[in-house]
């Protein structure tokens, strides 16, 4: 896995919620160098757990998909004196 980038629109976006959470919720203010910093620390040291997690959900709607067109092709068989 390469190291998770994100486009500085986004990355500007992230910043704001972070200075937003900790505004709200934590009641600091916290400048865009610290939220940054914060960003890359955490998409450093966890972003690979969030990154796998979305590997596993994709994988799991894959199999179902896969399920559901097994099915399908199933259903498409015609009768005949062979069987699997």
């Amino acid at each position: 896995m390469t190291d998770i980038k994100f486009t500085e629109d986004e990355k500007a976006v992230i910043v704001r919620r972070i200075q937003l959470y900790f505004a709200e919720e934590l009641k600091q203010d916290i400048g865009r160098f610290d939220a940054e910093f914060l960003l890359d620390f955490f998409a450093g040291e966890m972003g690979a757990y969030f990154y796998n997690r979305g590997l596993y959900d994709a994988q799991t709607i894959l199999t179902a998909k896969m399920d559901d067109l097994s099915e399908a092709i199933y259903q498409l068989e015609r009768p005949t004196e062979f069987r699997k």
